[in-house]
């Protein structure tokens, strides 16, 4: 399977052909109109000029999206933490989640319940992508804990190996990018109901 471009990527690629399409439009576009290569020059430093501000904006809101999402919190966290942090990420989508005991999960670190399926767990807080080891594990701990899927959570990627085994394992492979979105999802909520809850104390 080829592996999947994070939408920060995909967005960085966008801007990077735009740079050039900007560059080559008005540079035509000075030559049209001044009919010298001085226009053309001129068109083209304008045209990166105005992508490249744009740029810093977008650049600048991602940033903002990352502090308010707690990623480089949980960047730093431990790996018992991490798993209790998912425990509460996933309790806050309506599963019903146990961190399983540290030593002897049997490749599960957590059992997420909901609407009568279990789902099993591996939670990595690396510092590098996540290679296969992780895939083989949690695909190991389906038939002990009688679940009926297999996820990886991590805080950074995946090998392509990991990707290939994930797919024909039908493991889903939660990378960085996916849980920022959660993670932004679960704030959303907290504020909504601390929200609600000022309003009932203030009535």
């Amino acid at each position: 399977m080829a592996r999947r471009k994070s939408k920060a990527k995909q967005e960085e690629e966008f801007f990077q052909g735009l740079v050039g399409l900007a560059a080559m439009g008005l540079a035509f576009g000075g030559y049209y109109l001044t009919k010298t290569v001085q226009g053309a020059i001129i068109g083209a430093v304008v045209g990166v000029a105005i992508v490249v501000s744009v740029m810093i904006v977008i650049g600048q809101k991602h940033a903002e999206r990352l502090k308010k999402s707690g990623i480089a919190e949980i960047d730093n966290m431990e790996g018992v933490q991490f798993e209790q942090y998912l425990g509460h990420l996933f309790r806050s989508q309506g599963y019903k989640a146990e961190v399983t005991q540290a030593a002897g999960d049997y490749g599960a670190d957590l059992v997420l319940s909901k609407d009568g399926k279990r789902i099993v767990v591996q939670a990595k807080r690396y510092s590098k992508n996540v290679g296969l080891k992780a895939v083989q594990e949690v695909r190991g701990a389906v038939s002990h804990y009688g679940a009926s899927a297999a996820w990886v959570v991590t805080n950074r990627d995946y090998t392509e190996q990991a990707y290939k085994l994930a797919k024909s394992n039908n493991v889903r492979l939660i990378g960085r990018e996916e849980l920022i979105e959660m993670l932004l999802q679960m704030r959303e909520k907290m504020n909504a109901a601390k929200k609600v809850n000022n309003a009932k104390t203030s009535a």
